[in-house]
């Protein structure tokens, strides 16, 4: 699958837009009948003929000016429909792909990414309500009013064809040639921009206690005139296209004035020839921008697509099969890495029984994380069986690993919410039993009890108001809730210090029942004596 390809709507859609095409064509086609009417009237009731002879052109005008109107809201209502209906599609298809990618596929930094899933993702309605709809509406509006001119002189009308001619094709080639370098960086320019200024808003604690603060204002400093001097020569070639554009409208003017005084014609004819072609401006407005932007959502597409042509790092079976009973598991000659990078893991062999405690330590870059990673099919292994409960992983669909093996990290997520909330992303029909029951096992019930508002304390942006170690236990109770039957703890007690973590661990692994827990860590003096021999990583 290609951006633009997940950018096309379906049959439903198309009707849509096909309904915004034609309201379009005839809102600007009655934009250019309005003013050669109205040009027609007022030369022809100079002359003081029978109201009755203008009856017809007054009629008109006024179904023009409200046709126009009626019209445009047709194509605007349509046309939106239609494509935020696309973009919702192509947006839900890009986080569906990035949701696969993200746990071990994807290395863009979290600003970068946001542009990519928002404003690069918004260029859906771009290409299809600012570049595709307003160029098939010009090109169809203004070949009927060069061919009207036509009919009316024949030799002002071959001006009108060549002018419009020109805007539709020399005018937004320029634009865009002028643009292309321009429109091309302003994508990236803008992802730049968005990662330093999340990042560095997620760690202004650090900077400011490193005193970095001037080096990393200025390396944004410098992402913002980038992009700053990206949109600013963009500006420059869309002013060039709009100042060629009323050179090509008003020069089809003033030949209509020029070849209409020579031939002869009555005067309503003239006035109609002369100012017609003005009517062009506006019809042809939106082409020169076009063309900016049809390269403009290129780049954003491009960007889209080296998301969608990452390699997954996990094959779902196309038949699952189900998990029987018993939660026990076994890794042999496991070999894991990431991309085409070289081994993490080699040739790795564990058997945890149902119900056991198992370490596993190393150095940093040993593989621990990775190791989670696999056992939660995050990744897939190069070579080597993991099984669970006997069964492959590989035959057994990602969602229902996940819903078996329960991973808590050292950076477990908590949001910007009340303690309920959080604990209600693992289990939303939980009661405030099962909510208090998980944070006594915890070891948070208390705390939480202590609090004003107790499970509705906001805990701030990534658990602010709650220490690290109580984060953790935060995130261990709404593992507990999920009710999973194995738990990977991936150095929970990483930031913490050693009597803290010492505490922690004892109350994880006491809090896990009859679960079976793997725990990753290259602190493993601090945890509890396991049921299993510890297992280095080399």
């Amino acid at each position: 699958m290609t951006a633009l390809t997940m950018a096309l709507p379906d049959r439903r859609l198309a009707g849509r837009l096909g309904l915004a095409l034609l309201a379009g064509v005839l809102a600007s086609a009655s934009s250019v009948a309005l003013l050669a009417t109205a040009a027609w009237l007022i030369v022809t009731a100079a002359a003081q003929p029978p109201v009755l002879t203008l009856m017809v052109a007054i009629v008109a005008v006024r179904a023009f000016g409200v046709g126009r109107g009626v019209f445009r809201y047709v194509e605007r209502l349509a046309g939106h429909d239609a494509a935020y209906r696309v973009l919702g599609k192509t947006r839900s298809q890009m986080t569906e792909r990035i949701e696969r990618l993200a746990p071990a596929g994807l290395s863009l930094r979290r600003g970068d990414l946001l542009t990519r899933l928002l404003l690069d993702v918004d260029a859906v309605l771009d290409l299809w309500l600012r570049v595709v709809l307003p160029v098939l509406v010009a090109a169809v509006t203004a070949t009927a009013t060069a061919a009207l001119i036509v009919v009316l002189l024949p030799s002002a009308g071959v001006v009108v064809a060549l002018a419009v001619l020109v805007a539709c094709t020399i005018v937004p080639w320029l634009t865009a040639r002028t643009a292309r370098r321009a429109e091309r960086s302003i994508a990236g320019a803008r992802g730049d921009v968005a990662a330093h200024s999340t990042e560095d808003l997620l760690t202004a604690a650090d900077v400011v206690a490193f005193d970095a603060v001037d080096d990393v204002l200025d390396a944004f400093a410098a992402a913002d005139a980038r992009l700053a001097a990206a949109e600013r020569r963009s500006a420059w070639s869309a002013g060039l296209g709009n100042a060629l554009l009323v050179v090509c409208v008003g020069g089809a003017a003033l030949a209509g004035l020029v070849l209409g005084s020579q031939a002869d014609l009555a005067g309503p004819t003239f006035a109609v020839i002369v100012l017609t072609p003005l009517a062009l401006a506006d019809v042809l407005g939106g082409v020169p921008l076009a063309a900016q932007l049809a390269i403009r959502v290129r780049g954003s597409f491009d960007r889209l697509q080296e998301i969608l042509t990452t390699p997954v790092p996990v094959r779902e079976p196309d038949e699952p099969v189900e998990l029987p009973p018993g939660r026990g598991l076994r890794v042999h000659g496991l070999r894991a890495g990431y991309g085409d990078g070289p081994d993490v893991l080699r040739d790795l062999e564990l058997d945890i029984p149902e119900g056991s405690r198992v370490i596993v330590t190393g150095a940093s870059g040993s593989g621990k994380s990775t190791l989670a990673a696999v056992l939660l099919r995050f990744l897939d292994q190069r070579d080597g069986e993991v099984l669970l409960d006997g069964v492959h992983v590989t035959a057994l669909g990602g969602d229902r690993i996940r819903s078996t093996v329960g991973l808590l990290t050292q950076e477990s997520h908590v949001f910007d919410t009340s303690i309920r909330e959080n604990l209600l992303l693992a289990e939303p029909d939980a009661s405030d039993l099962r909510l208090w029951n998980a944070l006594y096992r915890a070891r948070l019930g208390d705390l939480v009890e202590r609090l004003p508002k107790g499970l509705d304390t906001l805990v701030g942006e990534h658990g602010a108001r709650l220490s690290g170690g109580e984060r953790q236990r935060l995130a261990f109770a709404r593992l507990l809730l999920a009710d999973h039957d194995v738990l990977v703890l991936d150095e929970p007690t990483e930031h913490l210090d050693e009597e803290t973590a010492r505490v922690l661990l004892t109350d994880l692994f006491a809090a896990a029942g009859n679960r079976t827990v793997v725990l990753l860590t290259h602190r493993p003096e601090l945890a509890p004596h396991p049921t299993r021999p510890v297992v280095r990583l080399q």
